[in-house]
């Protein structure tokens, strides 16, 4: 195996890479100005055909380190699947499908298809029938698809392992394996992981052939993300989270609880103060936990109270605070949480709260970044002077009606900004989803907008619309 340096500034551009022209168009349609070091240094190998482990920090860009070369191997004209993307789960899944169809748009008539847990198998079979390219999916899904057999490999040409750290963590392996042997000995394998533990390197020796290694250590860069730590007592730790909040008044922010039982207390003290507040854990149904993702991702909720197992692989944009309710005993755990904040050249702040007999843990944690932690006393923390109290800017709109009604955002945009007369700076995110359809909208209008979207047409047809 070889290791990859972080490549040199002038092999970033998308250009020097061995992509047609339409492809190349896309990307800056997209906004892919220049590779980031992950993209740099794993499209050439990836794009000339050998397997890969690529390791690099989570919103790195390793997406479309492995999205590019799998779609640049489909045949458009073969309806057989061609590529998998294996996840850990469900909302990751959902995030890399959507990615992989924005990249493969230079493409004409490439269906990319999503077969996870929390949704019937008769559908996602149904759809299968009618031939895919790409499939996205977690592990024990796949595998339920593969012994019904309405799912075949035969034509599979590139094996994709994302967040492997995570799916071992999991408890996949056994389900990875059944699975890749059920994929041709012929076919290009890509490996991408946050952490490198002993597990991913005996992944990669039992089904990559000769694999290239690219290995980033690289950290944020200094200063971007402003860690704070707080000693608290028991009493404290919960009440202390209002006071982060209310004293630097973030307007998302992201709050990782160890356990279940803590989400949910902390949830429901910061709903009782007023706050949109969300929670997400492993017990809520799919359909709450979607749509809790989308009203976080589209700034609709102010403070999404989070396990890791939860947050693993979301990638939301302009998160500006991270609270550690709970520091983790895990120091790369740590880095991880904190490293969700302070992303494309913005500043984030992360705070921790350490309780009675924690302080082993910013202790392991300052050792293995080498660098002396800033701790404050929490009576700095003082409300502001802002009389208004802490809102997320924007509401979602639900529209029942998605990528199965042949919904696309173009059509939503038109029905919100032309006929019930909305300006473009009123409209946020929209997510086309498949049986639904999520708007964010500026949160002062969304009931109204809600009440004109059920007076009026979406692609010709009435839809029905509620406020979340």
């Amino acid at each position: 195996m070889t290791e990859s340096p972080t490549p040199v500034a002038a092999a970033a551009d998308f250009s020097s890479l061995p992509l047609a022209p339409a492809v190349l168009a896309n990307l800056q349609r997209l906004g892919y100005e220049r590779m980031t070091p992950i993209q740099a240094a794993s499209l050439p190998l990836a794009l000339a055909g050998r397997d890969l482990i690529a390791q690099a920090k989570t919103g790195s860009g390793k997406t479309a380190a492995f999205a590019l070369p799998l779609l640049a191997r489909l045949d458009p004209r073969s309806f057989a699947v061609q590529a998998l993307v294996l996840c850990p789960t469900r909302e990751l899944a959902e995030q890399v499908a959507q990615e992989v169809r924005r990249l493969a748009r230079a493409e004409d008539n490439l269906k990319v298809l999503t077969l996870c847990g929390g949704a019937t198998l008769r559908p996602q079979a149904a759809s299968l029938a009618h031939g895919a390219h790409v499939v996205v999916g977690t592990p024990g899904r796949i595998l339920d698809h593969l012994s019904r057999e309405t799912l075949s490999l035969a034509a599979l040409n590139t094996l994709v392992l994302d967040e492997a750290d995570r799916m071992l963590d999991m408890g996949f392996a056994e389900d990875i394996a059944a699975v890749v042997r059920r994929c041709p000995s012929g076919r290009q394998t890509l490996l991408l992981s946050a952490t490198w533990p002993e597990g991913v390197t005996k992944m990669a020796r039992r089904f990559m052939r000769e694999a290239q290694e690219v290995k980033l250590a690289e950290r944020h860069a200094a200063g971007k993300i402003r860690q704070r730590f707080y000693e608290v007592s028991e009493e404290e730790r919960l009440p202390a989270v209002m006071r982060l909040l209310e004293h630097f008044r973030p307007v998302s922010t992201l709050a990782f609880c160890n356990t279940k039982q803590r989400c949910r207390e902390l949830a429901a003290l910061l709903q009782a103060r007023g706050l949109v507040a969300l929670e997400l854990h492993g017990e809520p149904e799919q359909r709450d936990r979607d749509q809790v993702l989308v009203q976080f991702a589209n700034r609709s909720c102010s403070v999404l109270v989070a396990t890791d197992v939860a947050a693993r692989g979301l990638d939301i944009t302009g998160l500006e605070a991270v609270i550690n309710v709970d520091v983790t005993p895990d120091p790369e755990l740590h880095v991880h949480r904190v490293g969700r904040t302070g992303r494309a050249d913005e500043a984030g702040w992360a705070f921790s709260l350490v309780g009675p007999g924690e302080m082993e843990r910013p202790d392991r944690i300052e050792k293995m970044q080498g660098e002396a932690f800033d701790w404050h006393p929490l009576s700095e923390l003082k409300p502001s002077d802002d009389p208004e109290p802490l809102r997320p800017p924007m509401a979602t709109v639900q529209i029942l009606g998605g990528r199965k009604d042949k919904i696309r955002r173009g059509d939503v945009l038109g029905a919100l900004t032309k006929d019930i007369g909305l300006r473009g700076d009123q409209v946020g995110r929209i997510d086309v989803k498949e049986f639904a359809t999520y708007v964010a909208v500026e949160r002062a209008v969304a009931r109204e907008t809600a009440k004109a979207l059920n007076a009026t047409k979406v692609k010709g047809r009435a839809v029905k619309a509620t406020r979340l």
